[in-house]
C-alpha cells in the first residue's frame, strides 16, 4: 500500500480533528510588540498575521488532492520529479503528499542551498517542476532560466514574483477529489539529498515501500498512539524529522511544527500545546539545559507532566548529556536513534526506551533491520573490535540516482555500508566510534574523534566540541580540539585549562592543539568538519608548536 493511503484513511476516520499546527514564536513576539504600539491608535482592530495556525485531517487531504490535480493537469505524472524548497510551514506536508498522489517523485531541497546548489541538485534529480517560498525568491530567480528541464515554477506564500505561479490562488480552482492514480509499493516516491558534510550532495532514491515501512518502524520504536502529540522542530526536507513524524502520522495523532529553536520557544510549545513527544538534536538539548540552569527557563511555570518521551538522533549522543537531562526530567523515556538518508532516516538502529542503562550506544538493530560490523575485506570483526557498520532492511535506498559508481561503493549484496566506524559490546549493543573519513591516524595509531569529544563534553565549561586532524610533519596528523565555551566562560577559561583537563585521557588520545571557536553544525545537527578542516588546515597552523 502506498503511504498516501494512510492520509486518505486519516481523513476518513479523523477528518474534523487537528492534524498539524504551525507556530511561529518570532512572529508572535513581533506581533505583541506591534500590537502594543498599534493599540494606541485603533484598539479594536487587529491587522496582524496569526502566529499559530492549524489544519484538520480533512483539510490536509483536500489540499494534497488539489495540488495533485493541478500537477496532473500540467502534465506531471508518474516518474516526474517535483522539487520542494520551503521553510517548515503548514503547507509543506500537504504539498509533499500532493506530489506523491500523482505518482511523481517528491524532491525536498535543503533550505540552506545556494543558488548554484539549487541548480546542481535540480539538474541531478531531473526535476520537472519546483515549488518554493518567499525566502528563496532571489536564489531561484538567479538560476531558473538556466535549468531547461523545469517547466513549471510555483510559489507558496505572500508576494509571488512575476516568474512564478501562485500556488495558493491556483489550487483553489482545482477539485479536492482523489486523483485516482494507481501507485504500488515498488513505484519510486522520493529523492532526498545527502547532507553534504563529506562533499557535494548525492541524490538518494527511495520507493513507496521504504516510506511506508519507516512509518511502522517508527511507531514500533516509540509507541505513538492517538493520545500523543509530536513536536517537530528539524527541517522537513530532511528524512529525520519527517520519518519521526511518520509514527504520529500512522497513529492519526496531531503534530506541531515549531518555527524556531530557542529553548524558551521549545519549552513553551511543549507546555501550551500539550506535547508528549519531542525529537531534539544534541545542541538543542544542551541549550535547554543551559537555559534551565541559568534561570532563563523556570520549569515550575510550565505544564510538562504529559511529556513522556525525548529522543535524539543525527549524531553521536554524549552520555553526559543524557545524565544531565534526567536530572531535570527523571520521568522521561529516552531513546537514541541512528539512521541515514540512505536508510530512509532514523530507525535502522536505536537504543530502545527500555535500554537507558546503555546510553552511549546507538543501540541494537531497529524493527525489521539487521546490522553487522565488517573490516575492509567485508569480513565480520570480533565483538569489541572496530569496523564499518553495515545495515540491511526494508527502507534501504534503491540507489544514488544517476551515480552507479557511488551506489556500488555502498550497496553490497543488499547491505548498506554506512561509512561509520563502530564496535559491538558483549551484550550486542552497537557503539559508533566515528565516521570512517574522520578517523585520525597519528604516529600509526588510530584516533576516533567521537571518543575524545565525548570526554571533553564532560567538562562543565564546554558548550560544544569538534575534534579534527591537522597535518603534522612528524606524526602525519595530530588531533586538534575546536572548543566552543559556554558564554559565561569565554575569556575566563584558557587553553591551558582545557589541556590540563585532557590529561585524564591516555597520552596518545590527548588533543595536541586546543582552539577556541564556534562549532558549525548543519540543520540536522551534524558537525560540519569539512568547514573546520578547510579553516584550520592552513600552513600557518601546521607549523605552530603543539601542546601536550
Amino acid at each position: 500500500m502506498p503511504i498516501t493511503d494512510i492520509l486518505i484513511r486519516n481523513a476518513e476516520l479523523y477528518g474534523s480533528e487537528i492534524s498539524l499546527v504551525e507556530i511561529n514564536p518570532e512572529l508572535q513576539e513581533k506581533n505583541e510588540k506591534a500590537w502594543s504600539e498599534f493599540e494606541l491608535v485603533e484598539p479594536n482592530v487587529n491587522p496582524l498575521k496569526p502566529h499559530r495556525i492549524e489544519m484538520t485531517w480533512t483539510e490536509f487531504n483536500d489540499k494534497s488532492n488539489r495540488f495533485a490535480n493541478l500537477l496532473l493537469e500540467r502534465g506531471i505524472t508518474k516518474g516526474s520529479k517535483v522539487a520542494i524548497l520551503l521553510m517548515n510551514c503548514l503547507e509543506w506536508l500537504p504539498i509533499y503528499f500532493g506530489i506523491l498522489k500523482t505518482g511523481a517523485l517528491a524532491v525536498p531541497l535543503n533550505f540552506r542551498y545556494t543558488a548554484d546548489e539549487i541548480k546542481y541538485c535540480t539538474e541531478l534529480a531531473e526535476v520537472d517542476a519546483l515549488i518554493f517560498g518567499f525566502e528563496f525568491i532571489e536564489r531561484v530567480e538567479s538560476v531558473y532560466k538556466t535549468i531547461e528541464r523545469i517547466k513549471h515554477i510555483f510559489f507558496a506564500g505572500d508576494g509571488c514574483p512575476s516568474f512564478a505561479e501562485n500556488y495558493d490562488e491556483l489550487t483553489k480552482n482545482y477539485p479536492a477529489n482523489e486523483p485516482g492514480i494507481s501507485i504500488t509499493d515498488e513505484d519510486y516516491a522520493a529523492i532526498y539529498f545527502s547532507s553534504g558534510t563529506t562533499g557535494f550532495p548525492k541524490a538518494i532514491l527511495h520507493d513507496h515501500y521504504a516510506l511506508l515501512t519507516s512509518c511502522y518502524t517508527e511507531q514500533n520504536h516509540h509507541r505513538q498512539s492517538r493520545d500523543d502529540n509530536f513536536l517537530c522542530i528539524p527541517p522537513l526536507y530532511h528524512t529525520g524529522a519527517k520519518m519521526h513524524w511518520f509514527g504520529s502520522f500512522l497513529a492519526g495523532s496531531p503534530a506541531v511544527l515549531l518555527r524556531g529553536i530557542k529553548p524558551k520557544w521549545i519549552m513553551k510549545a511543549v507546555s501550551e500545546e500539550n506535547i508528549t513527544i519531542v525529537w531534539l538534536l544534541v545542541p538543542w538539548a544542551q541549550d535547554i539545559l543551559d537555559s534551565i540552569e541559568s534561570g532563563e527557563i523556570n520549569l515550575d511555570e510550565l505544564k510538562l507532566d504529559q511529556w513522556r518521551l525525548m529522543h535524539i538522533g543525527a549524531q553521536p549522543v554524549p552520555p553526559s548529556l543524557i545524565k544531565r537531562w534526567l536530572k531535570y526530567f527523571p520521568s522521561h523515556e529516552y531513546d537514541t536513534n541512528y539512521g541515514l538518508s540512505e536508510s530512509t532516516g532514523p530507525g535502522c538502529v536505536h537504543l530502545g526506551i527500555e535500554n537507558i542503562h546503555k546510553v552511549g550506544a546507538i543501540g541494537i538493530p531497529g524493527f525489521e533491520w539487521k546490522c553487522k560490523i565488517v573490516d575492509e575485506n567485508n569480513n565480520l570483526v570480533k565483538k569489541g573490535d572496530v569496523g564499518e557498520l553495515a545495515v540491511a532492511g526494508p527502507s534501504v535506498m534503491k540507489c544514488y540516482y544517476r551515480d552507479r559508481k557511488a551506489t556500488e561503493a555502498v550497496l553490497k549484496d543488499g547491505w548498506l555500508h554506512t561509512g561509520d566506524m563502530a564496535m559491538q559490546d558483549e551484550d550486542g549493543f552497537i557503539f559508533i566510534v566515528d565516521r570512517k573519513k574522520d578517523v585520525i591516524i597519528t604516529g600509526g595509531e588510530n584516533l576516533y574523534p567521537v571518543q575524545i569529544e565525548d570526554f571533553i563534553r564532560t567538562c562543565d565549561v564546554v558548550k560544544d566540541v569538534a575534534v579534527i586532524g591537522l597535518p603534522d610533519a612528524r606524526l602525519g596528523e595530530i588531533a586538534a580540539a575546536i572548543i566552543e565555551l559556554k558564554p559565561d566562560r569565554v575569556g575566563v577559561v584558557t587553553e591551558e585549562d582545557l589541556d590540563n583537563f585532557c590529561k585524564a585521557l591516555p597520552k596518545y588520545k590527548r588533543p595536541r592543539k586546543i582552539i577556541f571557536d564556534k562549532v558549525p553544525r548543519n540543520p540536522t545537527g551534524k558537525i560540519e568538519k569539512p568547514k573546520l578542516r578547510t579553516k584550520y588546515n592552513a600552513d600557518k597552523l601546521v607549523s605552530m608548536q603543539t601542546t601536550g
